[in-house]
């Protein structure tokens, strides 16, 4: 059995796996530009995150229908429940799907209908969270905020808002507006910071955007007195070690920062990203960090806590009690 965690930074069309992304385009004639699954396969390898963007906004085209969604919500929570998953809270980029003519409502009520049933049939708790493109325009946030409204919660299954895509050049003030409107509609805010951006990114999402978590986060440590600001204000940061590796943001596993992260008393959590490109799951993400990096079980077990601790559970602390519970009784093999 593995070791009990929540995955705070999945985004789901980024587990498209080839197989699935192939028996998709089948069912909605589209034809795709590969041989089969190994020559698509053979296309995940990136120089930088945007190569990595190129295909993964390519690859969206197979994603059409209700039943799509639920279909790649449904393989995303059967694999992560068999690497110990017990808490998922789930990216979608609706712009993305809006600008292929695929409505809202398509979309949510498709994953929601796996999110839904999840607890009953994987085990695992959801919540949904809707990304905003940051290399589109602070206007189409707005409109994608206001055609959100009828999914929001408590009515719907949308709980938070992020920001995500290319980060060098769009700074999170650029979407000052959309945050301050979402906050006022009560939705919990995070936001990718710090990846492949500056560490005055963070400080941005932080500052102006009111992010409660910060998405990747890493170049953080380049910044003394912000990693101090994050260690006093309990900030957690969703770290994701296999796709820093495949977008080049470190060199190899063993040089990642994430024990010397852990060392100054950052609040770290470890997830997935894009697990379909980027080597694996939530628990290979563990298991990785684990065998690259020397990780102690106890160490290990300081992860698994830390992910329900910045989990937005706030409504449930039973809930999350439990989960902790799970996690401080786990015996390693």
């Amino acid at each position: 059995m593995p070791l009990p965690k929540a995955e705070l930074h999945l985004h789901i069309e980024g587990t498209l796996e080839p197989e699935l992304a192939f028996a998709l385009a089948a069912r909605n004639g589209v034809e795709l530009p590969y041989a089969d699954t190994d020559a698509l396969r053979t296309a995940y390898e990136f120089t930088d995150l945007q190569s990595f963007l190129d295909l993964y906004y390519g690859l969206m085209a197979v994603l059409r229908t209700e039943d799509d969604f639920a279909d790649l919500a449904d393989a995303y929570l059967a694999r992560a429940a068999a690497q110990g998953v017990r808490h998922a809270e789930i990216f979608f980029d609706p712009q993305a799907h809006l600008a292929r003519g695929v409505a809202m409502e398509t979309v949510v009520t498709g994953l929601g209908r796996a999110l839904d049933r999840s607890e009953a049939v994987h085990g695992v708790s959801t919540q949904l969270i809707m990304c905003f493109l940051r290399d589109e325009s602070a206007a189409s946030a707005l409109e994608t905020l206001e055609t959100a409204k009828p999914y929001l919660a408590p009515q719907g299954p949308i709980v938070g808002v992020g920001l995500d895509s290319a980060e060098v050049g769009h700074p999170p003030a650029k979407f000052r507006e959309v945050y301050e409107a979402a906050a006022a509609l009560g939705l919990r805010r995070v936001a990718h910071a710090g990846e492949e951006g500056p560490p005055a990114y963070i400080t941005e999402a932080l500052d102006v955007l009111g992010a409660e978590r910060i998405d990747h986060g890493l170049r953080c440590v380049e910044d003394p007195e912000l990693v101090a600001r994050l260690v006093r204000d309990r900030v957690p940061l969703t770290l994701c070690p296999l796709s820093n590796v495949r977008l080049r943001a470190v060199d190899v596993l063993a040089e990642h920062p994430l024990p010397a992260m852990l060392d100054a008393g950052l609040l770290c959590t470890v997830n997935s990203d894009d697990p379909a490109y980027f080597g694996g799951y939530a628990g290979d993400n563990f298991d990785a960090v684990r065998v690259a990096l020397g990780l102690s079980p106890e160490r290990l077990r300081e992860l698994a806590r830390n992910s329900f601790l910045a989990a937005f559970l706030e409504h449930d602390e039973d809930r999350r009690s439990r989960y902790l519970a799970e996690v401080e009784a786990y015996e390693f093999p």
